[in-house]
């Protein structure tokens, strides 16, 4: 059974930073691919960044130069450094696992820019 629990959101103000940590019960954890999602009120769910089991990572444009991704699997986390923050970024933040056909998703954490 894979889970993933997030933490590490909660409202800051635009130009702040955060960062987020997902914790995956997975214990061939540096075989998935690890990513990161965020939802908008309104708004469909959109890639925020991944990094691979080989550690290559991609962003979507809007985060390239602000977001950070990276994993330890050592602790079977993956973590979202969040600097020059938004208020375009306010989303609730999904931690996500892709392996083979498994793909699994965590409850998500709210972050909150203000202007």
């Amino acid at each position: 059974q894979v889970q993933l629990v997030e933490s590490g959101g909660g409202l800051v103000q635009a130009g702040g930073s955060l960062r987020l940590s997902c914790a995956a019960s997975i214990s061939t954890f540096s075989a998935y691919a690890m990513g990161w999602y965020r939802q908008a009120p309104g708004k469909q769910r959109e890639l925020v960044a991944v990094i691979s089991s080989g550690g290559s990572t991609n962003y979507a444009d809007s985060v390239k130069g602000r977001f950070t991704i990276s994993r330890d699997n050592v602790q079977n986390t993956v973590y979202l450094q969040m600097n020059s923050l938004k208020p375009g970024d306010t989303a609730v933040y999904y931690c996500n696992a892709k392996w083979r056909s498994l793909n699994r998703w965590g409850q998500g954490t709210q972050v909150t820019v203000s202007s």
